[in-house]
């Protein structure tokens, strides 16, 4: 049997020994990485102890196609870092980003350099090994994972955007993490700067030229992209060729940070390459990407486990003093910046406070990962550290992971559970009881409908309609009681459905293709932003969240500066587009949400909420309204244009919704069907383009418009003409001041 049978054949007999950790993880409650690790440890035990008396067959194979596998440190990171970052970056809601960025900024770039000061100034003040060695081992340990962190989050309905800190943090701290590691390796070696400004300037090159390679591989991927024809395979394999490509790209052919630029790339075709393919191939593509993060993940944990096991055997008392040493200082590090640094955004109001009960988890919940491993196995093959250097540094990073892993991970949700995060508020309990109440009449018709459609006697049926298989109050009319949930908290948990129903709208309206891809992700942004206002400020961040969504924003009045000093009208046009695209698809989502109200909301809450409620939409719907009938009135033909453009795109959805039925009812072939979707995608393509927009500023003609010069002659209007300037007024703008 050949070398590379027996690799493959021991990789996917980890695979499949991965696919079946899976649900015991879930049903654990723990992070899959936990017994990704203690799997790998396993084997590396098994390779010591079972290995060698195993004899022949399938079993010594695998060990020794494991023990083969001859992954250089450079290929361990080739292989694996790629798919890990770019899934990371392409996953993660990009626009939310950015409202955070200056958190995430924080947390990433200054907590691993905070994180490698402290764990390196501290182990140099207690282990003689040279400070360099130190800073090393603190940029290796600065990486963290958020899988366990997030996943907790979501359970207990934290506000998003502290999941959007804990993702931007990993997402970014990766790649600092490797920067710095990649400075200081320079310096150890003597092929690094020589000077602390010099490591400066170096990472800044590196970071900002990773920025760089990675946003023109991605631009120049977006741009390839209408040519594959909506490919799903196609689309899929420029996304790979992507994320390796500007990992070997920068690192290799323009000298700077391959994982900068991995992670660049990701969020540049997250933002630009959306809007180039289908909803449905844009679900596809991010499922494999998903999987292929999964294997990447799952294999290096295994390795880099199977591999520390044999290192570790060398691990003595003295190690797990410095080991305490380690945990103390990152853990001091990681409050210096939650505790510390973050406060003085917040003080500034680059970023809305964290409460300290989520600071807490964030802080203990920091584990570390796949990168870390990574990095600290490359020193392995590396000539220039000496076997007592390699093993301060591997033993330390790997015993530093698994505690948080084996000691940190698990205790998550014990500490979630003292904090007071996994209760059911009085407001949820009571909600809770409601909605049982509701569906009782609901459920109890439904199940008589089975019953009589299945033949089953109505005395079974009675039977099990009183079991305790549905176990729901009695009486659904009955209207909540003040005690178990105040007025406002009920509006609070009414606006939070309001909004969260409001992002499912813009989710639903994009997959039935009645939202153009251009609007579909700021929408969906503005709803999440909704969601955390509602959270932190009630009503009135849900009045202040839906004002933004049609104010005038940043991009349209630099639209609008650029205008006016340069006299360029192409972004302005856009802009205007844009709004006016955006305050019709909103106006027809919160029409929908009114009905929602008074549907399915107002039953739940109370009429009195109900009724608060509906003053909100009603406020909101006239907000919109004005602003509406403000660009409507200067652009009726454009108005006219985007409604019609927007019930067309109803009108293939629902057609292309009724030949699916046809077909699936078997009343037309496969061919049939084939033909009516390409004819619909043809017809698509011309409902998509949006109509053009004129800004309407021909002076002359503007002129005209005025009473007082409707008979002025052509000579002295062209007069005018010379010596007046277009300008475009917003509303509630001054033209001019008395005086």
């Amino acid at each position: 049997m050949t070398q590379t049978v027996l690799t493959v054949l021991s990789i996917m007999v980890v695979l499949g020994l991965v696919s079946l950790l899976v649900p015991v993880a879930k049903k654990l409650s723990l992070p899959i990485q936990v017994l990704l690790a203690l799997l790998g440890l396993a084997l590396g035990v098994a390779l010591v102890v079972v290995a060698p008396t195993s004899g022949e067959g399938v079993t010594k194979d695998v060990f020794y196609g494991l023990d083969n596998l001859g992954i250089t440190s450079q290929g361990f990171l080739l292989l694996f870092l790629p798919p890990l970052l770019f899934t990371a970056g392409l996953t993660i809601d990009v626009r939310r980003l950015l409202d955070e960025f200056a958190a995430v900024l924080l947390l990433a770039v200054v907590a691993v350099l905070v994180c490698t000061l402290v764990v390196g100034f501290a182990l140099n003040a207690v282990y003689e090994v040279s400070l360099l060695l130190c800073l090393l081992l603190g940029a290796i340990i600065s990486s963290t994972d958020p899988g366990a962190v997030v996943g907790i989050f979501r359970d207990i309905g934290a506000p998003r955007r502290l999941s959007i800190l804990v993702e931007g943090e990993a997402l970014f701290n990766d790649a600092a993490a490797i920067a710095v590691f990649s400075i200081i390796l320079g310096l150890i070696t003597f092929e690094g700067p020589p000077s602390v400004s010099g490591a400066l300037l170096s990472f800044l090159i590196n970071f900002t030229g990773g920025i760089a390679v990675g946003w023109v591989f991605a631009r120049l991927t977006c741009l390839v992209l209408p040519w594959l024809g909506d490919s799903g395979v196609a689309e899929i394999t420029a996304t790979v060729v992507l994320a390796y490509l500007s990992y070997i790209g920068a690192q290799e052919y323009f000298g700077v940070s391959g994982v900068v630029a991995v992670v660049s790339a990701a969020l540049t075709f997250a933002v630009t390459g959306r809007a180039k393919v289908t909803p449905a191939a844009w679900d596809h593509l991010t499922a494999v990407w998903t999987q292929l993060e999964f294997w990447a993940n799952a294999m290096v944990f295994v390795l880099s486990a199977m591999l520390a096991s044999q290192l570790l055997r060398g691990l003595a008392w003295s190690d797990l003093s410095v080991l305490g040493v380690v945990v103390v200082a990152a853990l001091v590090a990681r409050v210096i910046v939650l505790f510390g640094l973050l406060p003085l955004l917040s003080a500034v109001r680059l970023v809305q406070p964290v409460g300290p009960r989520y600071k807490t988890i964030i802080a203990w919940g920091g584990l570390r990962g796949a990168v870390t491993l990574a990095l600290a196995l490359s020193i392995q093959a590396n000539p220039y550290f000496k076997p007592a250097e390699e093993h301060f540094i591997i033993v330390l990073a790997t015993g530093f992971t698994f505690f948080t892993l084996f000691i940190g991970a698990p205790t998550l949700r014990p500490l979630m559970s003292l904090l007071g995060l996994d209760k059911l508020t009085a407001t949820q309990i009571a909600l809770r009881d409601r909605v049982m109440a509701l569906s009782h009449v609901t459920i109890r018709e439904q199940v008589r409908e089975v019953a009589k459609d299945y033949g089953i006697d109505d005395e079974l049926r009675d039977q099990v309609i009183a079991s305790e298989t549905i176990e729901l109050p009695a009486d659904p009319d009955e209207e909540m009681p003040d005690a178990p949930i105040r007025p406002e908290e009920r509006l609070a948990v009414g606006l939070l459905t309001l909004a969260a129903h409001e992002r499912e709208l813009y989710i639903s309206h994009f997959r039935g293709r009645t939202i153009s891809r251009r609007m579909v992700g700021h929408l969906i942004a503005a709803a999440g932003r909704t969601m955390d206002r509602v959270k932190a400020n009630g009503p009135g961040g849900y009045t202040d969240a839906t004002r933004r969504m049609i104010d005038i924003d940043s991009r349209f009045r630099m639209a609008l500066w650029m205008h006016r000093k340069f006299g360029l009208d192409r972004m302005l046009s856009r802009e205007i587009a844009d709004r006016f695209e955006r305050l019709l698809i909103v106006d027809l989502v919160v029409r929908e949400l009114k009905r929602f109200n008074r549907a399915s909301i107002r039953p739940l809450l109370g009429a009195a909420t109900g009724r608060e409620l509906g003053k909100l939409i009603d406020d909101r719907l006239e907000s919109n309204k004005r602003a509406l009938a403000a660009l409507d009135l200067q652009y009726p033909t454009f108005a006219s244009a985007l409604k019609v453009q927007y019930l067309a795109r109803a009108a293939l959805r629902v057609e292309e919704a009724e030949y699916t039925r046809k077909w699936r009812d078997s009343l037309i072939s496969r061919e049939v069907y084939d033909d009516l979707l390409r004819l619909i995608r043809v017809r698509r393509v011309r409902v998509e383009e949006r109509p053009p927009l004129e800004l309407g500023m021909d002076l002359g003609a503007m002129i005209r418009k005025v009473p007082l010069f409707r008979d002025t002659g052509q000579a002295t209007l062209d007069r005018m003409v010379q010596l007046l300037k277009p300008r475009l007024a917003l509303p509630g703008e001054h033209v001019f001041k008395k005086g």
